[in-house]
């Protein structure tokens, strides 16, 4: 399909997101996937569509923003930061700690993070920032409700605790929903959260250029107080993390140079 560069800007004077950071490739092959399974044959006839159709322009931007999420996701991983790295944290920081959860789409790691820290703090204690560029995935994530797959992982103790079966899916308890606020993200433009003691980003930066991802590496070790710690997911790397200001904790685990 000729016209990628006009249905970039077209993109981003409808929703403000900037197809230009994406590695072009992958981006493009997945929108010319949808734009020929809605039956349209060129970019502008299917900006056209997306402009007249809001339920279609939802579609688009579910589309754009990838979703594979699930609770514990490398649960080893996970106990690294529940046996760990929180007890180090609360030793730091005290009980308040600031997390945020970056990119964090239908809330599986907000939640699992509430989780994993309750084995240390009470709930009241709580509270997870979890932001993504995605209003139908804060909206999926505000229900709480998800399939056996995506609880696979979670610890046997909090299934029973947190979790309630509606019919063949399960929802997560309002005990842990209360500890995260939800809000809208865009990681490239929007002003980041400051003095967190712990970001949380997995498994998306993966999408973007080495530019942008440069960009938002920084703006995480901004983000941070000194030795808070980012943790990554297992399928990145940050081989230029001393230039970031970053330190390497363990694997996957960053801490914020002096």
């Amino acid at each position: 399909m000729e016209g990628y560069e006009k249905f970039k800007k077209d993109v981003y004077n409808l929703t403000t997101i900037d197809l230009n950071a994406y590695k072009e490739k992958q981006m493009r092959r997945r929108i010319d996937t949808l734009i020929t399974k809605n039956n349209k044959t060129s970019y502008d006839d299917y900006v056209r569509l997306i402009k007249s159709d809001k339920e279609k322009f939802e579609q688009f931007i579910n589309f754009l923003t990838i979703n594979v999420s699930e609770f514990y996701r490398n649960p080893e991983q996970w106990t690294v930061l529940e046996k760990e790295l929180f007890p180090a944290l609360i030793q730091k920081f005290g009980k308040r700690l600031k997390i945020w959860s970056a990119a964090c789409s239908t809330g599986d790691e907000p939640y699992s993070l509430v989780m994993a820290l309750s084995r240390h703090l009470p709930l009241e204690n709580i509270h997870i920032i979890a932001t993504d560029i995605d209003k139908q995935v804060l909206d999926k994530a505000r229900l709480g409700i998800y399939n056996e797959k995506s609880i696979a992982s979670v610890p046997d103790d909090f299934k029973k605790k947190y979790f309630k079966q509606v019919g063949s899916s399960y929802q997560i308890s309002d005990q842990i929903k209360k500890c995260v606020e939800f809000r809208e993200h865009d990681l490239l433009k929007d002003t980041y959260p400051s003095d967190c003691h712990l970001i949380v980003c997995r498994n998306v930066v993966i999408y973007f250029t080495e530019e942008a991802k440069d960009e938002i590496y920084r703006k995480f070790n901004r983000s941070l107080v000194n030795d808070g710690l980012l943790f990554i997911g297992s399928t990145e790397q940050i081989t230029n993390y001393k230039e970031l200001n970053f330190r390497r904790n363990k694997s996957f685990f960053f801490e914020k140079g002096r």
